[in-house]
């Protein structure tokens, strides 16, 4: 069992790569479930496109001045705590416009670090000129991808911590992973998937062979489901591909969408849907991997 500290939330990373698969609102309504089931959660859009903001009802907040989470993710990590928006289920870490500017510098960091850790006659700072934030003093180890962690080690008070990552591979999803160790993955029914997700564990075992970070696969959300044959092969390929996690089913449901563009997971919805319970079935499966046992009343 995956446990932790009580002092520290569970971190969960809900990533893949492929777009389409409806990985914002997988990751808006697994927070909305653990939010139902009376757990306090912190909601961080890493994604520069920002759509988990938006699917939250904060799009102004995409738009906000400096500091935004980019200055937290390329200067100084001890800034998070001030992001936090409240929103009625969870505590809400928006993106930003300046979070397009974030795969950039997180490269440079990335550089800095090789630099200083290798037999390379570069001076580190000369690196930062090519940055608008990064500099040598902020990255402090053989990578740079440590930035989300040091910045989630400001904020308590939390029992999950779950991040929506970009729908791409880079600097921001690696950073996501591992300040996260655990991913939750959501993928469409369809034969793209199985390539998608080989990708997803190649990209994985890069990660962790590079930071020597540990990545759990937490299960996968076989999203958007209907009846078709593709449907029910790709559903046999899942469970064969990962038999130690669950495989969820979450059929597609007009009011999930609607839910969404209220800017509510369908917990804080007025409208019922039977997709609910899977969600519910979610947040007391991750309960149970991350050794809590009490609901709170």
């Amino acid at each position: 069992m995956n446990r932790h500290s009580t002092s520290d939330p569970a971190r969960i990373c809900v990533t893949n790569a492929k777009g389409g698969t409806g990985k914002t609102t997988v990751a808006i309504n697994v927070a909305g479930a653990l939010s139902d089931r009376g757990r306090d959660v912190l909601f961080v859009d890493l994604d520069p496109q920002g759509n988990a903001t938006e699917g939250l009802g904060l799009a102004d907040a995409y738009d906000a001045q400096p500091p935004t989470l980019f200055d937290v993710l390329t200067g100084d990590p001890n800034g998070l705590a001030d992001l936090v928006v409240e929103h009625e289920e969870m505590d809400v870490v928006p993106a930003s416009i300046d979070m397009l500017q974030a795969e950039h510098e997180l490269t440079i960091a990335d550089l800095i670090a090789r630099v200083r850790t290798g037999s390379h006659d570069i001076d580190p700072a000369a690196l930062s000129a090519f940055a608008l934030n990064v500099t040598p003093k902020m990255v402090t180890g053989d990578h740079a991808l440590d930035t989300l962690d040091r910045a989630l080690s400001t904020v308590s008070g939390y029992d999950y911590v779950v991040i929506d990552s970009p729908p791409f591979y880079g600097k921001l999803t690696d950073a996501g992973v591992f300040a996260a160790g655990n991913i939750l993955i959501p993928a469409l029914a369809e034969a793209t998937s199985e390539r998608a997700i080989e990708l997803l564990m190649d990209q994985m075992a890069a990660l962790e062979r590079q930071t020597g970070v540990s990545v759990r696969t937490l299960g996968v959300v076989a999203n958007r489901i209907e009846t078709t044959s593709e449907d029910e092969t790709m559903l046999e390929w899942f469970d064969a591909a990962f038999p130690d996690s669950p495989v969820w089913r979450v059929r597609k449901r007009v009011a999930l969408q609607r839910a969404y563009t209220q800017g509510n997971s369908i917990f804080g919805s007025d409208e019922e849907c039977d997709m609910a319970d899977v969600f519910e079935d979610i947040a007391a499966n991750l309960d149970r991997q991350f050794g809590y046992t009490e609901i709170p009343a």
